[in-house]
């Protein structure tokens, strides 16, 4: 079973892409929720509070926003909270994958790949764990709108920590365009995993 890093810019589509390949008979898991997860356990909360203060969260509840406020502003920041969650997030990656390579014992039908979405793939050196990656890439401007449509809070200082989208794609093992309509998005991703599993 192929063991694939999606990734691609803000706004390319990469979620969407995620569920075309779980719709395509993939197995699936995004970094981000598992972020997400990782905020809502006790463990991170008291770390991130521990950093900044109980400001970023409020009622008990990390507020990602305020987090995201302190650690694009500032380098060390940043370097702080990828260093404490990215082992974190390997480690959940790392027992999800065990599990759909049958190590968990549970009957189910094979996937036909197991793929991880990971924005920054290239940009934390995550290339090397995976047997092939895809790059979703897509329009300047298209990916923008998108990006502001769900209301990304510094969408350009995140945007300035991805590398450019032709660098990814030119790093990928495959490239997806994400210009026309969610069918070609999944035709596109088709056509990827039958090479795959050639």
């Amino acid at each position: 079973m192929p063991f694939i890093g999606l990734t691609g810019g803000m706004g390319a589509g990469k979620s969407t892409a995620l569920a075309a390949l779980e719709r395509l008979g993939a197995a699936v898991l995004s970094s981000d929720a598992v972020v997400h997860e990782l905020y809502e356990g006790e463990q991170l909360r008291a770390e991130v509070i521990g950093r900044w203060g109980p400001a970023v969260a409020p009622d008990g509840v990390v507020d990602r926003s305020a987090v995201a406020e302190r650690v694009f502003a500032s380098e060390e920041e940043r370097r702080w909270l990828e260093g404490l969650l990215w082992p974190l997030v390997g480690a959940r990656v790392a027992a999800w994958l065990g599990e759909v390579r049958g190590g968990s014992g549970r009957k189910q039908p094979r996937a036909r790949a197991a793929v991880v979405e990971t924005p920054l793939l290239f940009e934390a050196g995550l290339e090397g764990l995976y047997d092939a990656t895809i790059a979703i890439v897509s329009q300047e401007d298209v990916r923008r709108e998108r990006a502001a449509r769900r209301g990304h809070a510094l969408v350009n200082e995140r945007a300035a920590r991805q590398l450019p989208q032709a660098e990814k794609a030119r790093r990928a093992t495959f490239v997806v365009r994400n210009d026309g309509t969610e069918e070609d998005l999944e035709q596109g991703l088709s056509t990827v995993l039958d090479k795959l599993s050639r």
